[in-house]
């Protein structure tokens, strides 16, 4: 991050930044590196009393060209939610810097303890789920077919693995039966085509893309690299499998935890179509969003190795290597393996 630092403060220098409140244009600041993701790269900006995060994008998840633009645009689109941070400015031609940069509110605080703010995190998702966002006019890339999408997703991540010679030998076998339940499993998304509720979700709801600020006793969620036009349960589904509440922490969440917490969702949420079908959404979402997590997971810790990642995160590299202990992945699917996979869609 810091062999990026003398070029955005070069770029930042006699720049007027418009949109950018409180920016003074001749005034002194200064730039120092805030965190790093695998896409993208965040610094904060410090100018007198003012402080904004810099966002410089690195690589994309969604396949695009325009991957910054996309992200700030979605947030203008959050924008009246509360929860989610302001956008400010957007430079995607990358004429003066080589990455697409995006300058958005700065919001202090801490990451989302489960234990904690349960209840808030649910309250959050139903004011996300519940924005009125124009069906026919929002730029979000939609989720057609979602089990589908999410095991073809996974297959070709999980193909990187399979095919290393790096790969053991079990988990590979394991993986094979994994992917050949989820294969049939996925008719199970009828329920989603015959019964859609569509709006904008994130998708990537680790307990690190929360800010939680416990003097103002506020909660934002504040990665959205990746949001989609799709159904609410992948945010409610992804924020509650091992595979998201373990990337950061060692929480698990126990069965009355969910429970309380899609409870809590359903008290915030106003539609009662919504509320009465949550908990079904969430059931079939939740060995494919296991899936995906394990698969990213496997391709990342091939790639992280043979050096085709364009980012190295350690944190990253050593949580991918645990998740792929063969214990903890039959963990994960051997309770859905013990049922044929009509039993996801008949229970």
């Amino acid at each position: 991050m810091n062999d990026y630092l003398p070029a955005i403060i070069d770029y930042l220098t006699g720049t007027e930044l418009p949109g950018v409140p409180g920016w003074a244009l001749h005034e002194p600041f200064s730039v120092a590196p805030l965190a790093q993701g695998e896409y993208n790269m965040n610094y904060i900006i410090s100018q007198g009393p003012n402080r904004w995060v810099l966002r410089a994008n690195v690589d994309t998840q969604i396949d695009r060209d325009d991957q910054i633009l996309y992200e700030y645009r979605a947030l203008r689109l959050l924008a009246p939610s509360g929860v989610t941070p302001r956008p400010y400015y957007v430079d995607a031609s990358e004429e003066r810097f080589p990455l697409g940069l995006l300058i958005m509110e700065y919001l202090p605080g801490e990451p989302l303890d489960y234990e904690r703010d349960l209840t808030a995190a649910a309250r959050l998702f139903a004011r996300i789920h519940a924005l009125d966002v124009p069906a026919t006019e929002n730029h979000l890339i939609r989720e057609r077919a979602p089990l589908s999408e999410t095991f073809e997703e996974s297959t070709r991540l999980l193909a990187t693995y399979l095919d290393s010679p790096l790969a053991d030998p079990a988990l590979v076998a394991y993986f094979h039966e994994v992917l050949a339940w989820a294969d049939a499993a996925r008719r199970a998304e009828r329920f989603f085509v015959e019964d859609p509720w569509p709006c904008i979700i994130n998708t990537e709801v680790n307990s690190g893309n929360f800010i939680a600020n416990r003097e103002a006793d506020t909660l934002h969620l504040v990665d959205w690299e990746k949001p989609l036009w799709g159904d609410p349960s992948q945010d409610l589904s992804h924020f509650c499998v091992p595979t998201t509440t373990l990337w950061k922490t060692g929480y698990r969440m126990s069965a009355n935890a969910r429970r309380a917490f899609l409870d809590a969702y359903r008290a915030a949420i106003p539609d009662a179509h919504l509320r009465d079908t949550i908990g079904e959404r969430v059931r079939l979402r939740d060995p494919f969003n296991c899936l995906r997590g394990i698969s990213w997971s496997a391709y990342a810790w091939v790639a992280y190795q043979s050096g085709d990642h364009q980012l190295r995160n350690e944190d990253t590299f050593r949580t991918v290597s645990r998740y792929l202990d063969i214990g903890f992945v039959r963990s994960l699917f051997d309770p859905f393996l013990e049922n044929q996979p009509e039993r996801l869609w008949h229970a």
